[in-house]
């Protein structure tokens, strides 16, 4: 089997992650990784048996396809360095520091004809991946993304270091144009807002309110999806999903099952009925790049290409600059 020689570029906390799951990849094959900090490298290289390049210029000679896994300030210009030469890109998110490099790299990746994959790896979450074979039709969308602080992420604002995971997801899941946006937001410690909400409505009718937090004192990462024959609850962070339907009549038969029951209701009895669907243990950053892999291999789409990337990028942005204007107006 042919394997796809891939260099890592940036060995910060995820960059690490990544090096491990490329070893375990068998189409794969880490040619090795550059980052600026020469002792971290050293350091990373003794620990994984990584080979830690130089420079820049000669890990691109050395591969097929970079993975980038850097500041976002640094990613248009790595990806853009990458693709030139023609190799293919694993990006993680966001794809771009802002739109115009976005729909730049899109331009030059259609040229190139290269594959380009965005790490929005909630797609690859066993919780989203249990409702695969659902039709999701949302009519409301209730999402909480809050995290501890950390100061890795701050190069950007909480809409694009948190919230941009579940925007991806939301836009995948409403098939309509956006109609209006309303957005609020803090800054606490960072010069960009750490507490975001917005609240988006679509042509189509569907109402999503999304609050994301890097200032909160527990974890939580949950989505709730509302539509006329079921309630899809997801949990990223316990990696679960849970569905309840109702249905028209009262229970038939006999059950046992604690999951499904009888309710009164102004329209007469209902069956409401759980389901719990299995959730598969995967590591979500592995299944991802191994796509990424499978698509370099077969041809085939990329899960997230830049182009989807991209318009989770401009809805954020569109969130972020909301926030701003409101920022501003509250100024004395």
């Amino acid at each position: 089997m042919k394997k796809i020689k891939i260099g890592v570029a940036g060995a910060g906390h995820l960059g690490k992650i990544h090096l491990k799951c490329i070893q375990d990849i068998p189409e794969l094959q880490l040619v090795g990784f550059y980052d600026v900090d020469k002792d971290r490298s050293r350091e990373i290289s003794s620990e994984l048996g990584v080979i830690a390049f130089a420079n820049m210029d000669d890990l691109l000679d050395a591969v097929d396809a970079l993975d980038i896994v850097t500041p976002t300030m640094h990613h248009y210009a790595l990806a853009q360095r990458a693709i030139g030469l023609g190799k293919h890109v694993f990006i993680e998110k966001p794809v771009t520091a802002s739109v115009t490099e976005g729909e730049s790299l899109l331009q030059l990746q259609k040229r190139h004809g290269v594959i380009a994959q965005v790490g929005h790896v909630e797609r690859f979450n066993p919780a989203m991946l249990a409702i695969e074979h659902l039709k999701v039709d949302p009519k409301f969308i209730e999402v909480h993304r809050l995290a501890n602080f950390n100061p890795r992420g701050t190069d950007v604002s909480v809409v694009l270091d948190l919230m941009i995971h579940d925007l991806d997801i939301i836009l995948k899941l409403v098939p309509s144009r956006i109609k209006r946006i309303f957005a609020n937001g803090v800054c606490l410690v960072s010069k960009t807002p750490d507490i975001g909400n917005a609240r988006i409505e679509w042509e189509n009718g569907c109402v999503a309110n999304v609050t994301s937090s890097r200032m909160s004192f527990k974890n939580m990462r949950k989505m709730r999806i509302f539509q006329p024959d079921a309630y899809i609850g997801l949990d990223f962070l316990d990696r679960s999903a849970q569905i309840i339907r109702m249905e028209e009549g009262p229970l038939v038969g006999d059950s046992d099952d604690i999951n499904v029951f009888e309710l009164e209701t102004a329209d007469g009895v209902k069956t409401v009925k759980i389901d719990m669907p299995e959730t598969k243990p995967v590591n979500a950053i592995q299944m991802e790049l191994a796509c990424f892999a499978d698509s370099i291999l077969t041809g085939s789409p990329p899960e997230v290409g830049i182009e989807e990337a991209l318009e989770a990028l401009k809805l954020a942005f569109q969130i972020s600059n909301e926030i701003q204007q409101n920022l501003d107006k509250a100024l004395p």
